[in-house]
């Protein structure tokens, strides 16, 4: 096989442990394909991975999603064939690589119309928004939803997705330029107050009352904001931790909310299956062609400056997707 680069973190900690090294890639086994990367998403859960909040044995990589060309196929695999067009998102560490072995049916064929810097900036976000949206809340027409984030990776993918859904949309940015950006996404409203007045600041925005659901990707800093925000029976989503984890809760909180209920979804339980997984990768697509999803690719970074890709996006300075391109 021809030689490779990958990311490998040899301790947890900051973006310093983060390093760059060669490797040989391995021949796919039965059932598997090796992919060679034209473009790595960035994300944050892949901070997750480096500090150890999310553990895994090292040394080990980092990176969940990419896209790229099939370059050779293990024994048993019919779907796919080198030169393929193809697509992923994994549950496990190291999409940051020039090379990447995986199941082949954890792989999706990538559309021609879809490019690969899209797709790598799309795949983990743009699945995580629609499984969100549709399979986890089940939003309907003239329901109304807070998002926090609205410009972020996640956030910028979830606005839109829900405005076509007939959802009102409260955004929540960080600053005026991110919030005028979540508006100009399709947000009804947009926001970047402190969260100490957010809920106030919702129910002025939404004739008085709190939302329908709340997806919070922020964590900690925004836990009791969120729940502030909801009407009583409200949903809260909680789906990610930029600010770090959620402090332990009492399910008290939950009945004095007015009778709120509470999820903490991941994206691959929602494509535990090939079939599941297929289906919530065409409707993104489907999104994408149509122009209601915009992927807006912020910044990109070589693959040998990962550090510097996750030292932005810990800073908040970054809008919409982050890429590396091998």
């Amino acid at each position: 096989m021809i030689p490779g680069r990958r990311i490998v973190i040899r301790s947890f900690g900051g973006p310093e442990v983060i390093e760059t090294g060669d490797f040989t890639p391995a021949r796919p086994g039965a059932g598997e394909i090796l992919v060679a990367n034209r473009a790595i998403g960035v994300n944050f859960i892949d901070t997750y991975f480096r500090t150890g909040l999310y553990p895994q044995p090292l040394p080990g990589g980092l990176g969940s999603e990419a896209a790229g060309i099939v370059e050779a196929v293990g024994p048993d695999v019919d779907m796919f064939q080198p030169g393929d067009r193809v697509a992923y998102v994994s549950n496990y560490p190291g999409a940051y690589a020039t090379h990447h072995l995986m199941p082949a049916d954890r792989v999706i064929p990538l559309p021609d119309d879809i490019d690969f810097e899209v797709a790598a900036a799309a795949m983990l976000k743009g699945m995580t928004a629609a499984s969100l949206a549709e399979d986890c809340a089940r939003m309907q027409a003239g329901q109304s939803a807070l998002v926090h984030s609205a410009a972020g990776g996640v956030g910028s993918i979830l606005v839109p997705w829900l405005k076509d859904m007939g959802v009102t949309v409260i955004a929540h940015a960080g600053n005026a330029e991110k919030a005028d950006m979540a508006r100009k996404a399709g947000a009804d409203h947009a926001l970047f107050g402190p969260f100490d007045s957010l809920a106030n600041d919702v129910k002025t925005a939404n004739e008085g009352k709190g939302v329908d659901v709340v997806f919070d990707g922020v964590g900690k800093d925004s836990w009791a904001a969120s729940l502030a925000s909801l009407r009583p029976r409200g949903l809260m989503v909680t789906f990610g931790n930029a600010s770090g984890p959620v402090p332990p809760i009492s399910v008290l909180d939950l009945s004095r909310g007015g009778a709120l209920f509470l999820t903490r979804p991941t994206l691959f339980a929602y494509i535990a299956t090939p079939e599941e997984y297929r289906d919530l990768a065409a409707r993104l697509f489907d999104r994408i062609r149509r122009g209601i999803v915009r992927i807006d690719i912020g910044q990109s970074f070589a693959l040998s400056d990962a550090a510097e890709a996750h030292k932005a996006l810990e800073g908040r300075r970054t809008t919409g997707s982050t890429i590396l391109l091998p």
